[in-house]
């Protein structure tokens, strides 16, 4: 195990050093917001890259957003923040329906346009790519905080044990602030069941997410000439289908390859009740759902499942952000107030100002 003491030779009385942990667009717009105010800011991330539920998937038939499907833009913080990505965003034309089930019969009714669908291109991880680069070397990637505890050296500030993908073990220590930016399970543990901060592991305790499980397929065949458009006129869904609760076209998102490819998000219920299952199995069992909904029955090049253990916020927080001044502790999330990508930003950029 090494150990990696942080230099103190850029200190002043103003400028603090934050540990954020999780690089999702929480964490991502916490730390630049913290950088911005002249403080020094180290980010890690479990992942080999920055993104989160921002999750793209890359496939020899293209990309699939295996976490979030789109944004909508409501607020004006994240409107203007969008405005330093002008060439990542770009708005998709859904043409969104709900795909009702009934005595066995499936119908399309069209939903009204209310707000635009966003998406990131070439997949949405793109956006919190993008937001990242000002971080620099202060992104940590492919190592996973495991405790966070005192410093050694100094029992006012924290220091980090963490994990790499080889097994490596480090300690980063001289931080004035903790920042967590990562799923309710995660943020329990690293909390050591209270022992860092009793008033933020109390206002989490009654949170709840459900899981959700994703399957990516791709029809390279439907591009050939000689065969006409691949299944419904629609490019995305709300379902409900007791299986299946979205599905999107994703080559008809902005900047994507044009090869046929579909994400379906199975339902918070049925995710829970298979949220055991090995992936083969969950893998047939929304197909043949993909098929009763959609009318498409080709067997697809490519299947992929994908289970997010932690997807959609039942229970939030109530509040943008968790903050314990006296401990130097914060939390940040979407989970804190909704789902959102939007919600996301918001929890990030809020405890990064109450912080700073």
């Amino acid at each position: 195990m090494t150990i990696r003491p942080v230099a103190d030779r850029h200190r002043s009385t103003a400028s603090r050093h934050f540990a954020v942990i999780g690089a999702g667009i929480a964490g991502v717009a916490c730390a630049r917001t913290l950088l911005q105010a002249g403080h020094r800011v180290t980010v890690f991330e479990r992942e080999v890259g920055a993104g989160g539920r921002m999750a793209s998937e890359s496939t020899p038939f293209g990309r699939f957003d295996s976490g979030a499907q789109y944004f909508t833009v409501r607020d004006p913080r994240f409107a203007r923040a969008l405005e330093t990505a002008p060439k990542v965003c770009k708005p998709w034309s859904a043409n969104l329906v709900r795909v009702l089930d009934a005595h066995g019969r499936v119908a399309e009714a069209a939903l009204p346009a209310l707000e635009p669908h966003w998406v990131a291109q070439p997949g949405m991880d793109a956006l919190v790519a993008n937001w990242s680069v000002p971080l620099g070397d202060s992104l940590v990637t492919q190592t996973q905080v495991t405790h966070i505890e005192r410093d050694a050296l100094d029992a006012k500030r924290w220091q980090l044990r963490t994990a790499g993908v080889d097994d490596s073990t480090h300690v980063y220590s001289g931080f004035d602030t903790v920042l967590l930016a990562v799923p309710p399970s995660r943020t329990r543990a690293l909390l050591d069941n209270g022992k860092h901060s009793q008033e933020i592991s109390q206002k989490i305790e009654a949170v709840r997410i459900a899981p959700c499980w994703t399957l990516m397929i791709a029809f390279p065949q439907a591009n050939q000439p000689t065969m006409s458009h691949l299944g419904p006129q629609w490019n995305a869904a709300r379902s409900t289908h007791h299986r299946v609760a979205w599905l999107a076209r994703e080559s008809s998102k902005p900047g994507r390859d044009r090869i046929e490819r579909w994400t379906l998000q199975a339902s918070a219920a049925w995710s829970q009740e298979h949220l055991r299952d090995d992936a083969p199995r969950v893998e047939a069992k929304l197909l043949r759902a993909f098929a009763e909904i959609t009318g498409i029955r080709a067997e697809p090049s490519h299947a992929q499942a994908r289970c997010w253990a932690e997807a959609q916020t039942q229970i939030p927080v109530g509040k943008p952000h968790l903050w314990d001044a006296k401990a130097r502790i914060g939390v940040a999330g979407d989970w804190c107030t909704g789902h959102r990508v939007e919600d996301a930003f918001l929890s990030g950029l809020t405890l990064a100002l109450k912080v700073a």
